[in-house]
């Protein structure tokens, strides 16, 4: 069984009773602050369990069952991809989903697990609300969209150190050091070229 078709729990605060809407053309508003469940975001940046999700919606009765639409608010928090600084972000996601009696439609199987249900007139509107709160999340979240970063030498902080630089060269460059400022010097093929005649010529004597 797919989770959006699993029983809801009339006891989760995402959970709607939606007995009273039978009727085509009843409309009730709802405006409530749910606590985010579990996993409600992506590795990078989520909503905090436990952390308000404020709803403001508007349930309307029709013919095949109950369209949802409205907003979900929240506060997400991650961490910057490029200088794993924490990272703050409003969302806020739109909704617009029609929750089905299963007596009044006819469904495709091979589409049966994208169509939301009606459970004993209870409307479960955390699968919904958690596929577009995710869809609203920067898939990957910034600090701030001129971030510089961290040094990949020394994990320094460049956005605190805008004119950092390593002069130490590695040790075994040392010897190619000003080769692109003399035209005289040898390029590499040409000292392979001369170490390998000069290989042959020591074989030969």
């Amino acid at each position: 069984m797919s989770s959006a078709h699993r029983p809801p729990d009339a006891r989760s605060p995402l959970v709607f009773d939606v007995h009273d809407l039978r009727g085509a053309g009843m409309m009730k508003p709802i405006r409530r602050s749910a606590p985010a469940p579990a996993d409600f975001g992506t590795d990078v940046i989520g909503v905090p369990p436990g952390s308000p999700i404020d709803l403001d919606l508007r349930l309307e009765a029709v013919v095949e069952g109950v369209l949802v639409s409205g907003t979900a608010r929240a506060l997400a928090l991650g961490e910057c991809v490029r200088c794993l600084d924490p990272v703050e972000m409003s969302v806020e996601a739109e909704l617009q989903e029609l929750f089905a009696y299963p007596d009044r439609i006819e469904m495709d199987p091979a589409s049966e697990d994208e169509v939301s249900l009606l459970s004993d007139d209870l409307l479960d509107l955390e699968p919904v609300l958690r596929d577009q709160v995710v869809l609203d999340l920067p898939f990957q979240p910034l600090c701030r969209p001129e971030c510089r970063g961290l040094c990949p030498l020394c994990g320094a902080r460049l956005n605190d150190e805008p004119d950092h630089q390593h002069t130490d060269a590695d040790p075994r460059w040392a010897a190619l050091t000003g080769w692109d400022d003399d035209p005289a010097a040898p390029t590499q093929t040409e000292n392979s070229v001369s170490e390998s005649l000069g290989d042959a010529q020591d074989r030969k004597e």
